[in-house]
C-alpha cells in the first residue's frame, strides 16, 4: 500500500523508489502483484507518467485512510503522544530561516531532548510529501490545497540605501525616480520593481523599470552592496532588518511598498499530529510572530 501511494502521488515508480529508498525493481514487481493480488488495474503506464484508473483511485483513498491509522497507531505504541520524541524534517527559505528558523529550532531541541531535527534550508518550495518534510515556512501567498497553513506573520518589500549614498543623490520621492538613480539589483526574470499606492483606492502600479548600477545573484551581496553605498537595494524587510537597525541602511518609498507578504507554517495535517511537530508549532509560532511584528 506504502508503495502503491508514494507512485500515485509521484506520478512514477522511479519518483516513488527515490522517495522510500526501494530499488525500483522492487517498487513495480510489489506493485504489479498487488493489481494481480486484487484482480484489478491500479495504475494506467505510460512512457510520461502514472494515472489512476478508476478502481485505482477509489483504492488510493482507502489506502491513505488505513496507512494513516497505521501511522497514529506506531506513534502512539512509540511514545510519540504521550511525550515529544522523533526526528523533524523542517524548510524554510534561505535567509529567514538562517536569521529566525534556526534559533528557534536551537532552542526547542535544548528544552526537548528526546528531539532530533533536519533544517533544509532553500529558497525554492521543497515538497512535502514527496521529500517527506513535516513543517514548511513558506513566504508568499499559498495555492489552494490538502495543507494545513498557520499564519506567523508577514513581510514587506523595501527600498533601501545608506545615508550616505542618500545624501548624495538624494532620497527618490516617486518610484520613476528610480529610472535616474543607481541600484542594486538581483539576478531574476524581474525587469523592474513594481510598485503600490497606498490609501482607500490603493491600486498597483506598473513596474518601474529602474538603472541598474551592480547586478547579484544573492541578497545578501545586494544588501552588502547598498550598505557600500553603491546604490539603492530592494529586499524583504526582515533581509536588511539588521543593517536597519545598525543604522548602516536608511528605507525610502515607504508608501509606495507593495502589499505585505505573508509567513505561514505548512504541513499535511493529516490525521492526528505527531506529538513531537504540535509542540514544535507552539514553540515556534509565537517566537516567529514576535520576531515578526517589527517587519
Amino acid at each position: 500500500m506504502s508503495l502503491f501511494v508514494a507512485a500515485a502521488e509521484a506520478g512514477s515508480f522511479s519518483a516513488a523508489s527515490r522517495r522510500l529508498r526501494v530499488p525500483l525493481p522492487t517498487v513495480s514487481r510489489k506493485i504489479a502483484e498487488l493489481e494481480e493480488h486484487l484482480g484489478a488495474r491500479l495504475l494506467l503506464r505510460t512512457s510520461r507518467k502514472l494515472s489512476l484508473t478508476e478502481a485505482g483511485a477509489q483504492y488510493l483513498a482507502a489506502c491513505r485512510r488505513i496507512l494513516d491509522e497505521v501511522g497514529t497507531a506506531e506513534r502512539m505504541a512509540s511514545g510519540e503522544y504521550t511525550e515529544p520524541r522523533g526526528s523533524l524534517v523542517l524548510t524554510a527559505p534561505v535567509v529567514f530561516g538562517r536569521l529566525h528558523v534556526l534559533p528557534i529550532v536551537c532552542d526547542f531541541l535544548v528544552q526537548n531532548p528526546l528531539i532530533d531535527a533536519r533544517v533544509v534550508l532553500a529558497d525554492r518550495n521543497v515538497q512535502l510529501v514527496d521529500d517527506q518534510i513535516d513543517l514548511a515556512v513558506r513566504i508568499g501567498a499559498l495555492p489552494d490545497s490538502s495543507l494545513v497553513a498557520l499564519r506567523v506573520g508577514s513581510v514587506t518589500s523595501v527600498v533601501c540605501g545608506s545615508p550616505a549614498f542618500l545624501e548624495k543623490h538624494a532620497a527618490p520621492k516617486v518610484p520613476q525616480d528610480l529610472e535616474n538613480i543607481p541600484c542594486v539589483t538581483i539576478e531574476g526574470p524581474m525587469t523592474g520593481w513594481t510598485f503600490a499606492s497606498r490609501g482607500a483606492a490603493a491600486k498597483r502600479e506598473g513596474a518601474v523599470r529602474v538603472k541598474t548600477r551592480l547586478s547579484v545573484n544573492s541578497v545578501e551581496a545586494a544588501i552588502d552592496a547598498a550598505v557600500a553605498g553603491i546604490g539603492l537595494a530592494r529586499v524583504l524587510s526582515y533581509q536588511a532588518a539588521s543593517a536597519i537597525s545598525r543604522g548602516e541602511l536608511k528605507v525610502v518609498l515607504r508608501k509606495f511598498e507593495p502589499e505585505p507578504l505573508p509567513v505561514s507554517l505548512l504541513h499535511t495535517g493529516q490525521g492526528r499530529l505527531p506529538l513531537k511537530l504540535r509542540a514544535f508549532i507552539d514553540f515556534a509560532a509565537p517566537r516567529l510572530r514576535k520576531a515578526l511584528s517589527g517587519s
